[in-house]
């Protein structure tokens, strides 16, 4: 029998590659997506026609509920928020509302529906923020530090009582940095890698750059949402960080870019005192030894080997026409 899996946030970088892993596991995909982003489904490219598409506005507990009685979904992916972190200062009601009150709206539905529909929130590091011990685990304390990662905390929590008080199988993924040739250029992985192929081509020249010193943990999403689903296929819902485990500074992270295209990093990168952040003295690092007992799961892409399918990505963009530089970005 086929199962259903409903997901929210499906046209974002964690949707695309869940929703192509569920596809290639015989399931039936269900993105759940406000009309007013209904044009943003065509970023699912080549598994646009594989997936429906049921317009619904996630702020309405009603139509939810009415989505989710209809469609009877088995699994639900929650992965609806803000693409990019520091813009939730702009807006810390709405985010609080896109992430928390959907995760509440979702949840409440498979209760009130009667549905042993197993749920899935996409938690994030955010979540751990001012951190006081390296590596962490999920016993390591909640200290969020933006409007972000305090809505993915209350969301977390959310999902919590309603597992406890109700039986609900519901669980979360803490998640660390992940990467793909699908992060929006804002992100520094992917500023980073655009940039590598645009010097290599010969339509740009230089980086600007902040602290090269900062240090992340960065992993391949396409390995993350494997996780996400099988966290959901186990005996029990719990809950896990999900991370790979090792640091490395954006030193590193150029140079292995700049490297996957025979560039000298060194000769393009400038300082730019404007792009340098205060916030860059913690450390966040996950510890994942219980995905990696529990769950069976352990990354499979190195971060030489994102950062080459990032950079590769662009240069093939760059030279068949499909992306353009901004002239904005011709001196990133």
């Amino acid at each position: 029998m086929t199962r259903t899996a409903l997901i929210t946030g499906i046209t974002g970088q964690d949707g695309y590659y869940l929703s192509r892993l569920l596809l290639s596991k015989g399931y039936r995909v269900v993105g759940l997506v406000p009309l007013a982003r209904q044009g943003s489904v065509a970023k699912l490219d080549e598994i646009a026609d594989q997936i429906e598409i049921c317009s619904v506005a996630l702020t309405d507990s009603e139509a939810l509920q009415t989505a989710v009685e209809q469609l009877q979904p088995d699994e639900i992916y929650n992965l609806a928020a803000p693409s990019f972190v520091p813009d939730s200062w702009q807006d810390p009601l709405g985010t609080l509302d896109l992430i928390t009150g959907t995760a509440t709206r979702l949840l409440t539905a498979i209760r009130e529906v009667g549905l042993e529909t197993r749920f899935y929130q996409a938690s994030s590091s955010e979540i751990l923020g001012q951190v006081q011990e390296t590596p962490q685990s999920e016993n390591t304390p909640f200290r969020p530090k933006n409007p972000y990662g305090a809505a993915k905390l209350h969301a977390h929590w959310t999902m919590v009582h309603h597992r406890d008080r109700y039986g609900l199988f519901a669980c979360s993924g803490i998640l660390y940095n992940h990467e793909s040739p699908r992060r929006p250029p804002q992100f520094v992985t992917r500023k980073v890698a655009l940039a590598a192929a645009a010097i290599k081509l010969g339509v740009s020249d230089r980086l600007k750059m902040g602290n090269l010193d900062a240090k992340r943990d960065w992993g391949y999403a396409g390995d993350y949402v494997e996780a996400m689903w099988r966290m959901l296929q186990a005996d029990q819902p719990e809950d896990y960080v999900i991370g790979t485990g090792q640091l490395h500074t954006v030193r590193e992270l150029i140079s292995a870019a700049f490297a996957s295209v025979g560039l000298d990093w060194e000769k393009y990168i400038e300082i730019d005192p404007a792009l340098l952040r205060a916030d860059e003295h913690f450390q966040l690092v996950a510890d994942p030894s219980k995905a990696r007992k529990k769950l069976g799961w352990q990354p499979q892409v190195s971060f030489e080997a994102l950062l080459e399918k990032m950079v590769k990505s662009d240069l093939d963009r760059l030279q068949t026409g499909t992306l353009s530089l901004q002239p904005a970005q011709k001196l990133v």
